[in-house]
């Protein structure tokens, strides 16, 4: 039979513009009369592209082996599918026969296409494609079964010499060409059916037709279905053109430029609308984030007979395995090892100073030596932030592994395990920046602190259970003493001081002592960013026994940090320097490490202490026969302090840093910080500075 040009005629160039496009779409919007039944049609396009997948022909006359052994996931469905069929075979059946019809009689595609969509006009926009593939997939599935085989089977060779196949069959040069174009296109196909089943099932309770993410892509999915049937009427075309016309369809370039087309014009619409599908689950991700913080916010507002319902919603476990990483044992392990106990959640960025977890691996550690001390327990769980816009690549994996070896306590599985409305609770709720945190909660789950780093770096174990309350009572016992300035540093500290200055500092110190008839014993303690000059410094003082040196760099930094945590601490309780003496002391030391200058401080017993510049102490010290008799009168430390107030300048300049301070807190701290000196009210600058010496 002689089949008119209009058989597979070539598509008009304006239809393939996007105003074409749009107007093809207006045309579908027309038939469109939906009945009101909703079918998950997920089910029949797994099976279409089950279909389209194991027809593909390498050869002809080649049988794609399909391993028995291995379950066929799609068997799944097919009890549920069976049911389905019941209702939507007839409607395939239509359209196939449609198609086959309109197409035998040369009628073009467009009118074709219009055709089908009178069939499926009561479907939803899902179905509409879905049906016209799942129509072509039968027409398509049952020649390529006869391509794969009639080689072998004789039922297959039959019906091939009655389709008049075998002589196009031994042209594989011109065959495998034109299934691998049609294979493109139906590729295409395939990916925008599937694309609209997913609009299709988008929750409304997160996102709405009338949200612009999604009625965007409303507005476009009629095209898509226009083209779409439009693609499987021609691609029937091509099928039929095989069995009917032979070499002459084989050899036709024609057919060629319109598969190609379509395919660009699929590609296209699928382009475009997956773009705004993933805006609208973006849109969905943030609605579900906002409902996940705010039952988080809930949760932690509500009272609970045990910690897990805070833990669980913390902490994702997924994949059935333990969420938690035993930083003893290596392995994972229940988060209900944790049920009614205190937990401090380490909170922090993969950035996390290793010789702040040198410090807390001691503290814990100690606190494990005796594990039936009321101050031991309690647990730690690492919880890491990590940004989700940062592909967590192989090096961020390293980078987590390592710390995570480092840690004896507990720590997430995976960094993927804290959701992003957690991340928001850390932030938002617990003022999470960068600056790790130790959250505490009590057996309850309820947040006791939202900080407990200044009380662990100040008393370590001591502060448990490491509430307010805690830290207030620990505060009502203290004084300014050496205990308190160096506690957990070295019990021998009493006195601090380039290496200048160091070398006559401590000659003329223990000349002093000397006269005055009293024992001295030095430490230098360096500066608070201990680097190569400070760990020059220490090897020149060991080398000329000029005083005692740490035995680790990194208590330096601890020494100077426990005593920013002071500052932290003394502040959340409402003391300020006007009020309090020792935030008075804590200030100044603070100070003598902004400073440029050297600086001691010298204690005899619990309670005497006094500090004062390098240029003041030093100037005291060559001074002693001025207040010798008052040393001897009044003893050595009170008579030194008179004398370092009998030097004291009316001019005067001092400096304090104040880390841990955001730009933002500036404003409310000024007012409270005022010069040890003169007792003015300090200026506050903001200051950039690096890591150098």
């Amino acid at each position: 039979m002689e089949l008119s040009s209009g058989f597979y005629g070539r598509s008009n160039p304006h239809m393939l513009s996007t105003s074409g496009g749009k107007a093809m779409g207006k045309l579908i919007e027309a038939t469109h009369e939906p009945a009101g039944v909703e079918i998950n049609m997920k089910p029949v396009l797994d099976i279409v592209e089950d279909i389209f997948e194991r027809a593909t022909p390498a050869a002809p006359g080649a049988i794609k082996q399909v391993d028995a052994s291995e379950p066929d996931e799609r068997a799944l469905h097919y009890s549920s599918l069976e049911q389905m069929m019941d209702v939507l075979s007839a409607t395939i059946n239509r359209i196939s026969c449609e198609i086959t019809y309109r197409l035998s009689i040369g009628e073009d595609a467009h009118s074709t296409t219009l055709a089908v969509a009178q069939i499926v006009k009561g479907y939803s926009w899902d179905a509409k494609i879905v049906l016209a593939l799942a129509a072509f997939a039968m027409t398509y599935g049952e020649f390529l079964l006869v391509v794969q085989l009639y080689a072998t089977n004789p039922l297959a060779k039959d019906v091939a010499l009655l389709k008049q196949l075998p002589e196009i069959l031994t042209r594989t040069d011109l065959l495998k060409p034109k299934f691998d174009t049609l294979a493109n296109l139906i590729n295409a196909m395939v990916v925008v059916a599937k694309c609209t089943v997913e609009f299709k099932g988008l929750p409304s309770k997160y996102i709405r037709p009338e949200d612009p993410e999604l009625s965007s892509a409303n507005a476009d999915i009629p095209s898509a279905v226009y083209w779409t049937i439009r693609s499987t009427v021609i691609c029937s075309s091509q099928i039929m053109g095989l069995i009917n016309m032979g070499h002459e369809f084989l050899s036709s370039t024609t057919d060629a430029w319109e598969l190609s087309s379509l395919t660009h014009n699929i590609n296209s619409i699928y382009n475009d609308l997956v773009e705004k599908l993933n805006r609208c689950r973006q849109r969905i991700n943030e609605r579900k984030d906002i409902e996940a913080f705010e039952t988080l916010v809930r949760l932690f507002d509500a009272i609970h007979i045990d910690n897990m319902k805070i833990l669980k919603a913390l902490i994702y476990a997924k994949d059935d395995q333990p969420p938690l990483w035993d930083g003893t044992t290596k392995q994972r392990v229940s988060i209900e090892l944790l049920r009614r106990k205190s937990v401090l959640l380490l909170i922090s960025d993969l950035e996390i100073p290793e010789k702040e977890l040198i410090i807390l691996e001691q503290i814990y550690n100690e606190s494990r030596m005796q594990p039936t001390r009321i101050e031991s327990q309690y647990e730690v769980i690492w919880i890491p932030i990590v940004d989700r816009s940062t592909t967590f690549d192989d090096t961020m994996r390293k980078q987590f592994e390592s710390l995570q070896t480092m840690m004896p306590w507990y720590s997430v599985g995976h960094p993927s395990m804290i959701q992003p409305a957690v991340m928001r609770y850390i932030k938002e709720v617990w003022g999470f920046n960068k600056k790790p945190l130790l959250v505490v909660l009590d057996p309850q789950g309820r947040v006791v602190n939202p900080n407990a780093m200044p009380m662990m770096f100040i008393w370590g174990s001591m502060a448990f259970p490491f509430t307010k309350l805690r830290e207030e009572a620990l505060w009502k016992e203290e004084t300014w003493r050496i205990e308190l300035l160096a506690d957990s540093i070295d019990p021998s500290i009493i006195n601090w001081a380039n290496m200048n200055w160091i070398r006559k500092f401590t000659t003329t110190a223990k000349a002093v002592a000397k006269t005055a008839n009293i024992e001295l014993e030095m430490l230098y303690v360096g500066k608070s960013n201990p680097r190569e000059r400070v760990r020059r410094n220490m090897t020149n003082i060991e080398l000329e026994n000029l005083s005692h040196t740490l035995s680790d760099i990194s208590l330096i930094w601890f020494f100077w940090v426990r005593l920013e945590s002071m500052w932290h601490s003394r502040a959340q309780h409402g003391v300020t320097v006007r009020n309090d003496l020792i935030m008075q002391e804590i200030l100044t030391m603070l100070g003598f490490d902004g400073s440029d200058q050297g600086w001691a401080v010298i204690s005899r017993g619990a309670n005497e202490m006094a500090r004062a510049k390098a240029e003041t102490f030093l100037k005291s010290l060559e001074e002693y026969t001025a207040w010798e008799a008052a040393a001897a009168e009044k003893g050595f430390i009170p008579a030194l302090n008179d004398h370092f107030r009998s030097l004291g300048t009316e001019h005067h300049c001092n400096r304090l840093t104040l880390p841990g301070i955001s730009v933002a807190e500036i404003g409310s701290i000024k007012d409270t910080v005022v010069c040890v000196d003169c007792g003015k009210p300090m200026e506050a600058l903001l200051m950039f500075r690096c890591c150098t010496d």
